[in-house]
């Protein structure tokens, strides 16, 4: 079953009042949810699994596809950390610099597709 698709105004304004720093948890969630369906529709495919517990994971970029099991990359972040990069508060090779990224396998960095929202 396909998941229900987040409306661009609403994912919107979850991301601003993340942004604003006036957020609730349903405000998170939704914004992590919206950001990762967007880079599903940026990067199609299934070689990478991006995890952003315990909000949502989502299986993208174009390559070797996978039918059972951990797909051949997988990354994974906490989702205050996947929303920065996302939204282009900070870079992916600075948080898995810092130890804030776990990515492993072929395709697992994401650079090429971030940020999926900038934030003005």
């Amino acid at each position: 079953m396909a998941a229900r698709r987040i409306p661009d105004d609403a994912g919107t304004e979850a991301l601003r009042r993340w942004g604003d720093g006036v957020h609730t948890p349903d405000d998170e969630a939704l914004a992590v949810r919206f950001t990762l369906q967007i880079l599903r529709q940026k990067a199609p495919g299934s070689s990478v699994e991006v995890r952003v517990p315990p909000w949502g994971a989502v299986q993208a970029i174009d390559g070797p596809t996978h039918t059972r099991g951990t797909p051949p990359a997988v990354v994974e972040m906490a989702p205050a950390v996947w929303l920065e990069i996302a939204t282009g508060s900070a870079t992916f090779e600075h948080q898995l610099s810092e130890g804030l990224i776990n990515a492993s396998g072929e395709r697992s960095n994401l650079s090429a597709w971030l940020p999926v929202v900038p934030l003005p």
